[in-house]
C-alpha cells in the first residue's frame, strides 16, 4: 500500500470497526446480536486515536438592539476597520452569499462616524443572544490573549536553547469528511508507523526527540515564554541584530489542550485567584526543577510558520489581521467565524463594564463552549498584563444577515 492508502484505509477501519457507519440505519434490536470482539487482522493497519468529543449545539435567540447593554454608547467606528477585514474572510466562506451584499456596501459608509457605523449594522443585521442548547446558560467565560515579544536567534547557542518548530514533515492531518460527509469539519492528526496510523507525539515526546523532522524557525531564551507563545498562537521574536521576526500558528499535534493553571490549583500549588498567566510564570520561575513536568502535563504542542514583517496584528483563523480590543477568538461550532459579535463583559479583575462590538476572527484550542470568547488585547507587555489577568463572566450576541442559517 502507498502511504495515502494506508492512511485512508486505517481511518476507514477506525470509523467502521464493530459499530454502525455514519449515515447508515442501525439494525433492529430484535435481530442485532451483540457485537463480537474484533479479530486481529495482520494484513490490515490499525489506528490509535483520541475519542471524538460529543456533539455540540447552541441556541441563537432573536433580540432587540435595546437588549444589548451599552450598544448605543459604544465607539462603533473603532470596530469598523476590523469589520472591513472580516468582510475579506466572510465572502470566502461557504456562507459567503449571505454577506456579499452587506460587505459590498462598506465603501458607502463613513467609517469614522459612530452613528453611521451603528446605523449600518442596525439596518442590515439581526442580533441573536447566544446560549447553551437548553438555554440554561446565557453567560460564559471571557479570557484574554495577546501577541508576546520573545528574545531569540535564528541559530542555537548557550543563551538561545529552546526551539520554535515549524510543521513536521511526518505530521498527517486526515480530514474525516473526505471519507464520510457526516463528519465534515472533523479531523484527526497522526503519523505513520510501519503500516499503522498512530497519534502524533505528545509535547514531552517532541521535546525529547532530537531528530524531529521539522525545521526550527528560531531559538529562544526562555521555555516558559515559549510555552505561552504556543498558547497565544502568535508572537514576535527580537533577534540579536535588533530585527524582529513574526511567527504564527501553523498546526498542532492533535492532542487536547490541558490547562497547567488548573493543574497547579488542583495540586494545591496555587490558589484559584493566583492562577493567572503571571501567577503561573512566577510559580514556574520559583520551581525550575519541576518546570518540565508541569509543561509536559499539557500534551498539546503548537507548530509555527514565519510571517512577513508587518505593523498589522497577527493573522487569525479567518485569515485576516486581528485588531487590538476589537477581535475575539471563539468556538466556531457556536459562532460563525468572521461574524460581528457584541460582547458584554468586564475589564480584568474588576466590575468595570467592557461592552463593545468585536469581530469573531480567531479560534483557539482552549476556546470551547457556546458562550466563550478570548479577547485580543494587542501586542506587548501592557496588553499581556491585561490578557493574563482576564477571566470574566460575559454574554454574547452574534449579528447575522437576514436568512442566515441558524442550525
Amino acid at each position: 500500500m502507498s502511504k495515502s492508502q494506508v492512511v485512508l484505509f486505517a481511518v476507514a477501519l477506525l470509523l467502521a470497526g464493530c459499530s454502525t457507519l455514519p449515515g447508515l440505519p442501525a439494525p433492529s434490536e430484535e435481530k442485532a446480536p451483540a457485537c463480537p470482539p474484533c479479530a486481529a487482522c495482520p494484513a490490515c493497519p490499525t489506528v490509535e486515536t483520541p475519542v471524538q468529543p460529543p456533539a455540540f449545539s447552541r441556541v441563537f435567540t432573536p433580540a432587540n438592539w435595546d437588549e444589548l447593554p451599552g450598544w448605543k454608547s459604544d465607539q462603533h467606528a473603532a470596530a469598523w476597520p476590523a469589520f472591513v477585514q472580516s468582510c475579506r474572510g466572510l465572502q470566502r466562506r461557504n456562507t459567503g452569499q449571505f454577506w456579499r451584499e452587506i460587505c459590498a456596501g462598506v465603501d458607502a459608509v463613513d467609517g469614522k462616524s459612530d452613528a453611521a457605523v451603528r446605523q449600518f449594522f442596525e439596518a442590515r443585521l439581526q442580533p441573536y443572544a447566544v446560549s447553551t442548547a437548553d438555554t440554561s446558560a446565557v453567560s460564559g467565560m471571557v479570557t484574554g490573549y495577546y501577541e508576546p515579544l520573545l528574545l531569540g536567534s535564528r541559530a542555537p547557542g548557550k543563551r538561545f536553547a529552546f526551539p520554535v518548530h515549524g510543521v513536521p514533515e511526518n505530521l498527517l492531518t486526515i480530514e474525516l469528511g473526505d471519507l464520510f460527509p457526516e463528519l465534515k469539519g472533523k479531523r484527526v492528526r497522526g503519523r505513520v508507523e510501519g503500516n499503522k496510523v498512530v497519534p502524533y507525539w505528545t509535547r514531552g515526546d517532541i521535546l525529547a526527540n532530537e531528530k524531529l523532522p521539522a525545521k526550527t524557525l528560531a531559538w529562544v531564551d526562555d521555555p516558559i515564554e515559549l510555552f505561552f507563545l504556543q498558547i497565544q498562537g502568535s508572537g514576535r521574536i527580537r533577534l540579536p541584530d535588533g530585527s524582529t521576526m513574526r511567527v504564527n500558528y501553523a498546526d498542532q499535534n492533535g492532542h487536547p489542550y490541558r490547562s497547567i493553571g488548573r493543574l497547579l490549583v488542583d495540586r494545591g500549588d496555587l490558589k484559584l485567584e493566583e492562577a493567572s498567566m503571571q501567577g503561573i510564570q512566577a510559580w514556574a520561575r520559583a520551581n525550575p526543577a519541576r518546570l518540565d513536568e508541569l509543561l509536559n502535563s499539557n500534551p498539546s504542542y503548537v507548530f509555527f510558520r514565519e510571517m512577513p514583517a508587518s505593523d498589522d496584528g497577527p493573522i487569525g483563523a479567518l485569515g485576516v489581521p486581528l485588531t487590538p480590543e476589537r477581535s475575539i477568538a471563539i468556538d466556531p461550532r457556536s459562532i460563525p467565524l468572521g461574524a460581528p459579535v457584541f460582547l458584554a463583559t468586564t475589564r480584568p479583575n474588576s466590575a468595570q463594564p467592557l461592552n463593545r462590538l468585536v469581530m469573531a476572527q480567531d479560534t483557539g484550542g482552549a476556546i470551547r463552549g457556546a458562550v466563550r470568547a478570548d479577547f485580543f488585547w494587542g501586542f506587548g507587555k501592557e496588553p499581556g498584563a491585561l490578557a493574563g489577568r482576564m477571566k470574566q463572566d460575559g454574554r454574547m450576541w452574534v449579528l447575522l444577515p437576514p436568512g442566515y442559517p441558524l442550525d
